[in-house]
Parts: structure tokens; C-alpha cells; sequence
């Protein structure tokens, strides 16, 4: 049995300027965290005598090829590393799928964590990060970006720099304990209970941003530069420790991001907001993810409990979160050792 654990991430700065469709013509820019809100994978080699392969996550496949497998990520790692053996699979996580945290990305990180360990293969963190990439970006053809294999992998708080060929540039964002407790405080998380797939949101974004015939062309192109600017600036209120100054430009992006779709903030999400900011001082705020609902943050600086008191009542509770240091990463191994303790590998 071999377990993993990856991190899901909340963007800060940057969101939607790492999709091929802007960064090829114009760079992309992405300022995240990882947090301690885990998918677990579960990889285990099956001791019956047949070879069926079993995937356990909303629902239950068993099935005698890896190319039957339905769950697109799954059958991809699994052809990718040739690994068809009667396996069983299982997937847990601390939050709910499609809900803008990136969990698709961390499921594929996580599992490609575990199958390198299965194998005796392991890799830099980069290396599955890119690796994770291919399998959505090129095998799949899903509309994404880069940051979500690459936050599941590394962890902690990171810019990533994403050249106009495709090659990110990463780094550590040196945040200490005081800032990051600071950050938790006031920057205050909720559920909508609204689950939803980002790729019909995504797709609309990515065909925008890459068409020039389409009338909303140049509102969302030009958008993205500007949420790419505004990142750069929320980079900085973090090295100078100004998270109001964060909490500001919070708003400032939101404004930014709501332009290029429809699809991205709810009339409710929209009249909440406004609601918030006067009655509780609350400075700036986004959906997190793509848009379209999952979680709601808020930055409150002075009147966090009535915040949530007033959240609650909506029917959207607080979420407690901590900045996540460590990215994916294998936590348990036991086919290290034979079903008598005894070391199977050196």
C-alpha cells in the first residue's frame, strides 16, 4: 500500500495568465498558496488471482485493461508509466471536487506521486509538475493552466513565471508564521455549496483570449494583462508585509476578473459582496478558482466574527485554513517491507 498527499492551493495574484491561449502571446504570471486541505491516493496491489484493476472516487470501476478506465486522469497515468497490473486505487480528499481548489491537479499530481513510488521511480517535483501538465494540457486537451500541477507538487508560497514557450520559472515566496497567521485572520474562506466543473468557464476564457474574430476578444485579453499586473502588485504588498494593501487590490482584481465572463460571479455572490464591504469593512474578496462558485474569500481586517456570523446565515460557513509548506509527497510505503516486516528492497 502506498499513500499520498498533495496540497489544493488558493491563487492570490495572476489567475487565468497561465492558460496557453495568453501566456504564449503575452507571459504568464501567478502568485499561490498550497494548504493544508489534502487529496489522499491510495495505491494498492491487489493479492487476488485475477488481473482487474479497480478505481475508487465518486463511483467504483472495475475493469479487466487500464484502457477501459473511465476517469480520464486515472487511465492516462496508469498508460503513461505501463502500470497494468491488478491494482486497486482509491482517492479521498478534505474538500469537495469542483469547487475551484485545484483538486483535479492535485488528484494528478498525487497519483502520479504514488505510481513513481509503486515503480521505484521517483522524480523531481518539477519533473511531475510538467510531467501532470502533458497528461491535461496535451493528452487531454482540457482547458487549463500550469499552476495547479505545479502548486500540488511544490507547495508553499510560489510565483510562478510562465515564458511565452511554455517554461515556467518558479520560486519560494519567503512568508513567515507572524504574516501567514495574519493572512488566515483576516482573509476569511467560505463554502457556497455551489459545486462546478471550471472547464465550461475556462474554455469560454481560453477561446476568448485566443480568437481574435470574437467580439469579447480584447475585453478579456486586456483584462488578463491588467489581472496580471495587479498580481505582480499583490507579490509585492506580500514581501512588504501589507496584507490590507492585499485585502485593496483584492477588489481591484475581482472587478478585472468578473469582466470577462458571465459565467465567473452569481447575482447572490455579487449583492453578498457589496453588502459585506459596507456593513463590515471588508476591503476586497473573490470567488477563488476559475468562478462560477466553490469558495468565497474575503478579506475583513477588524470584524471577522460578525462576518461570519453573517456568512453563516447565508448558509456559507467558514472554512479554517493554514498556509501548506510541503507539496505533494509520499506518507506511507509498505511495499518497502514483505507481510512479515522484513525489508523487500534495499
Amino acid at each position: 500500500m502506498i499513500i499520498t498527499r498533495t496540497p489544493f492551493r488558493i491563487t492570490l495574484g495572476g489567475g487565468g495568465t497561465d492558460l496557453p491561449s495568453f501566456y504564449e502571446e503575452h507571459g504568464g504570471f501567478i502568485f499561490a498558496m498550497s494548504i493544508n486541505k489534502y487529496m489522499y491516493l491510495m495505491l494498492n496491489r491487489r493479492s487476488v488471482a485475477d488481473r482487474k484493476i479497480v478505481i475508487r472516487y465518486s463511483r467504483v470501476e472495475t475493469v479487466d485493461d487500464i484502457e477501459e478506465i473511465e476517469h480520464p486522469l486515472a487511465r492516462e497515468v496508469l498508460r503513461m508509466h505501463d502500470v497494468r497490473e491488478n491494482i486497486e486505487l482509491t482517492s479521498i480528499a478534505d474538500m469537495p471536487a469542483r469547487t475551484g481548489l485545484g483538486s483535479s491537479g492535485s488528484y494528478l499530481v498525487g497519483l502520479l506521486t504514488a505510481v513513481r513510488a509503486y515503480k521505484s521511480e521517483p522524480a523531481a517535483a518539477v519533473a511531475v509538475a510538467e510531467e501532470a501538465c502533458r497528461i491535461e494540457m496535451e493528452i487531454l486537451q482540457e482547458p487549463v493552466g500550469k499552476q495547479d500541477q505545479y502548486m500540488a507538487a511544490l507547495g508553499g508560497f510560489r510565483v510562478l513565471e510562465i515564458g511565452r514557450d511554455g517554461r515556467v520559472e518558479q520560486r519560494r515566496v519567503p512568508v513567515d508564521f507572524m504574516t501567514a497567521t495574519e493572512l488566515v485572520s483576516k482573509a476569511r474562506v467560505y463554502y457556497t455549496g455551489v459545486q462546478r466543473s471550471a472547464t465550461a468557464v475556462l474554455k469560454e476564457q481560453d477561446e476568448a483570449a485566443r480568437r481574435r474574430d470574437r467580439e469579447d476578444h480584447a475585453r478579456v485579453v486586456e483584462s488578463l494583462l491588467k489581472i496580471k499586473e495587479i498580481g505582480r502588485d499583490i507579490l509585492k504588498a506580500f514581501e512588504g508585509g501589507d496584507l490590507d494593501a492585499f485585502g485593496r487590490l483584492l477588489d481591484e482584481h475581482w472587478k478585472y476578473k468578473k469582466r470577462m465572463s458571465a459565467q465567473i460571479s452569481l447575482s447572490v455572490m455579487d449583492r453578498l459582496y457589496d453588502e459585506v464591504k459596507k456593513r463590515f469593512g471588508v476591503l476586497g474578496g473573490k470567488i477563488i478558482g476559475a468562478g462560477g462558485g466553490g469558495f468565497f474569500m474575503l478579506y475583513c481586517p477588524e470584524r471577522g466574527r460578525e462576518l461570519d456570523e453573517f456568512m453563516a446565515g447565508h448558509d456559507m460557513p467558514r472554512v479554517d485554513y493554514f498556509p501548506a509548506l510541503q507539496g505533494s509527497r509520499v506518507v506511507s510505503d509498505m511495499t518497502a517491507f514483505d507481510d512479515f516486516g522484513w525489508a523487500a528492497r534495499p
